[in-house]
């Protein structure tokens, strides 16, 4: 009697998702589906797409940093 029985081939071996009804051993063929490709994310923003000639340099990340607002009445010290 024939059976088919899904499973996953990973890394050299066959997992099978269930066992076969009454077969202790057997000769078998595997036949191999299309394989699934694995789904690329699709980014918004890729590595170096603002890039210029401009490097920023320490002096613009000091400018930068944020030393609080002194119109909002807290206190930032």
């Amino acid at each position: 009697m024939l059976q088919s029985i899904e499973g996953v081939y990973k890394n050299g071996n066959i997992q099978l998702s269930e066992l076969p009804s009454d077969v202790s051993e057997s000769h078998v063929i595997v036949t191999f589906l299309e394989p699934k490709k694995p789904q690329a994310k699709s980014q918004i923003m890729q590595l170096g797409m603002f890039s210029g000639n401009k490097q920023s340099t320490e002096n613009d990340f000091k400018i930068s940093e944020f030393h609080g607002d002194t119109e909002d009445g807290l206190d930032w010290s």
